[in-house]
């Protein structure tokens, strides 16, 4: 199994149409430089800046079109917004005469993962509102979980995103982000949440944890995901429901103090609900 992080990160990378460079370290942005003519798509609010000579526009779904026109976009807009991304996304197009910027800001804490869909066979599956901008022709479609036990314990429901395309696409993960290269029949056991990316030949399944103690007690959930090769995975470290989990229980008083806590939350939720009604029920003095 070789293990490698994002090549792209940090340095340009050029093509015919466009070029990109991933800066920063926690909190990254992706600057694109698109050639006039050339488009990007990007989900709703992701755009941090463009220059002067980008004209944005609001497409249905990814803009890409369909052989039953207007009604067919807009089918494929609502299956796009089941994977967690917008019903309409912004379009830039560089105008003019010279090169221009457009820059998308992740929307957490991570790392943004640059992918040539060419290079990976058109295709790659990516967890829900993975999906941050991509090269015009790209699209975000459904990816549907056959097995059953897969969508009910897998951590991320029946739904994943299927991008499609021979363009670049970028991705978002939380946290710490590396890449696994998965021989054939080696199989990798990771938590249902760390789950970025994966390959179509790679195989998802569900597993039992295995024992009732480790189950219950061992602090990893009843099941773990199995991920068998060929092909490659992206993992990451803090996933945003870990992330909220830990913020919160700092909220409250942290892990070791989690029923004081909890208890703490509930007195100020029910001090702030007895001062609402108390003092709605007063009448005014004059």
């Amino acid at each position: 199994m070789n293990v490698s992080l994002n090549k792209d990160e940090g340095q340009p990378v050029s093509g015919e149409r466009m070029s990109y460079v991933v800066k920063g370290e926690d909190l990254q942005f992706v600057e694109v430089t698109l050639q006039p003519g050339a488009q990007v798509i990007g989900e709703q609010g992701a755009m941090m800046y463009v220059d002067a000579d980008v004209v944005i526009d609001t497409v249905l779904g990814d803009g890409a079109a369909s052989s039953f026109g207007l009604i067919g976009r807009f089918f494929k807009a609502v299956k796009r917004s089941f994977t967690g991304e917008a019903l309409f996304s912004s379009r830039y197009t560089a105008k003019g005469s010279r090169p221009q910027r457009v820059a998308f800001a992740a929307p957490g804490p991570g790392r943004i993962l640059p992918v040539h869909l060419g290079r990976m066979g058109g295709e790659l599956i990516c967890q829900k509102g993975a999906y941050l901008a991509a090269e015009q022709g790209v699209e975000v479609n459904l990816a549907w979980q056959k097995r059953l036990r897969v969508g009910f314990f897998g951590g991320e429901g029946f739904i994943m995103q299927r991008l499609n395309g021979q363009g670049v696409a970028f991705v978002h993960a939380s946290g710490t982000l590396t890449e696994l290269d998965l021989e054939p029949g080696q199989a990798l056991r990771v938590d249902t949440g760390c789950l970025v990316a994966l390959t179509p030949s790679v195989r998802y399944d569900i597993k039992y944890a295995g024992k009732v103690k480790t189950a219950l007690f061992g602090g990893e959930g009843l099941f773990h995901a199995t991920l068998t090769g060929p092909g490659k995975v992206w993992l990451q470290s803090m996933p945003m429901t870990r992330l909220s989990g830990a913020l919160f229980g700092s909220a409250v008083g942290g892990r070791s103090g989690g029923i004081t806590g909890k208890l703490y939350l509930g007195f100020i939720i029910f001090i702030v609900i007895l001062s609402l009604v108390a003092g709605g029920g007063g009448e005014a003095q004059p």
